[in-house]
């Protein structure tokens, strides 16, 4: 991975237990700020069509080396907590909604997982 991040952060990951297109996932957050999450995305090298308005989905396959990297491990409802309480929880429909103008303005490549990362 290149890039280097070494920020105060509050990357969140809970566990992998989403199971989409034969891979597991899971959720990471920041409970501070979105900018802190895209620069830990970006550190990481996670592309932008991960981010569902709220949220990146993440392989398993890459959860250790964004726990290497500092991210800490919560339960999902621990993570879901701590994005409200920051105020940076989107509601369902306003993700779908998210996700879908994106998809529109950027097209919908493959996915991290059908890159091999």
């Amino acid at each position: 991975m290149c890039g280097s991040y070494h920020a105060v952060m509050a990357i969140l990951v809970d566990e992998s237990r989403w199971w989409f297109k034969e891979h597991h996932w899971c959720h990471m957050v920041s409970d501070t700020s979105f900018d802190e999450l895209h620069a830990f995305a970006e550190s990481m090298q996670i592309p932008m069509r991960a981010f569902h308005g709220d949220h990146y989905d993440v392989p398993a396959h890459l959860r250790d080396a964004v726990l290497e990297r500092g991210a800490v491990v919560v339960t999902s409802r621990e993570l879901v907590t701590r994005l409200v309480s920051a105020g940076l929880r989107m509601t369902a429909a306003q993700r779908r909604a998210y996700k879908h103008d994106a998809d529109a303005d950027h097209g919908s490549a493959d996915s991290v997982s059908e890159r091999g990362q």
